[in-house]
């Protein structure tokens, strides 16, 4: 009980932005607050929060161990309502956030099956590339294919992904398959463009992040239309595996670089910290996950 009261307070604790404000909630001392967290640290051997009085912030080894305990908690309260709800069924409505080509080809076409057995739910899909504001926008899932970054938020990985510089077989035979990040500026490279702004490519390189401002003869905001210009040989493109994964397995396409792959940029669903999670929340989250971890979802769908 004592090792769980430490990490549920160390959570607080960052979730309020300081001591004072998680001791006010529980209606103890700070001082009892400030134990629990040195005893905490002193168990793992590491130092998770700096702390001065002005200010709270998180070390590496921090935000690593508060992602872990932000879903252990919400799995541990999912558990608890599962017990207390079994009985219960799943009303109300759903306002899910996705972004728009992974939402096109992977979150509508499940929402029937959804819906077929959660016949008491609605749901509103928007489908849109910005990160929006959960909270203020009142989204009850996100979905992102990104790590989280703000811990007010419950962020429950839903799948595996990363990305992939990809070529049709024609470009490669035409242009030669480049060999490391630098040949990547004697080749055509369709980037995403953002108000009119490329954004560069990321890689790993002698272990270490890097990232390749690329240039090519075209530009698209939307990432479904590289998607096509890479099929029909314009150039090389740098895609996530869930739009790319099927056209990679029959062939239409070839990655390149893969040894120079940047690290995983995940699928997480991402909802506000509450105390009690409505159980449409739970039970649609939990569905995507089960239906992305099916063996074949991935070969089966999208980058077609």
């Amino acid at each position: 009980m004592g090792q769980f009261r430490q990490i549920s307070t160390f959570v607080e604790v960052v979730a309020r932005g300081s001591l004072s404000a998680a001791a006010r909630a529980e209606g103890i001392a700070p001082a009892m607050i400030g134990r629990r967290l040195d005893a905490l640290e002193a168990r793992l051997g590491v130092k998770l929060l700096q702390r001065t009085t002005r200010r709270l912030a998180l070390t590496d080894e921090g935000a690593a161990f508060l992602e872990d305990c932000q879903r252990i908690l919400a799995e541990l309260e999912e558990a608890e309502s599962a017990v207390s709800e079994r009985s219960a069924r799943a009303s109300g409505h759903l306002l899910v956030s996705a972004p728009a080509g992974f939402g096109r080809q992977h979150v509508a076409p499940l929402l029937p099956s959804f819906l077929a057995e959660h016949r008491d739910v609605t749901v509103n899909l928007n489908l849109n590339d910005r990160v929006v504001d959960v909270v203020g926008e009142g989204v009850d899932v996100a979905v992102r294919i990104a790590g989280l970054t703000d811990s007010n938020l419950i962020g429950v990985k839903l799948a595996d992904n990363r990305r992939v510089v990809v070529a049709a077989p024609a470009y490669l035979k035409r242009h030669g398959t480049p060999r490391t990040p630098d040949d990547l500026v004697r080749h055509n490279c369709l980037a995403i463009s953002s108000e009119g702004s490329q954004r560069g490519w990321n890689f790993r390189e002698s272990g270490q992040t890097i990232t390749v401002k690329v240039a090519g003869n075209m530009e698209c905001n939307d990432g479904e239309v590289l998607h096509d210009w890479a099929l029909a040989g314009r150039g090389l493109a740098w895609r996530s595996l869930w739009e790319v994964g099927v056209a990679i397995e029959s062939g239409r396409l070839v990655p390149v670089l893969e040894e120079y792959a940047a690290p995983g940029n995940d699928i997480f669903a991402v909802f506000a910290q509450r105390r009690h999670l409505p159980l449409r929340i739970r039970l649609f989250v939990d569905f995507l996950r089960r239906a992305y971890a099916q063996p074949d979802y991935w070969r089966k769908t999208g980058g077609a």
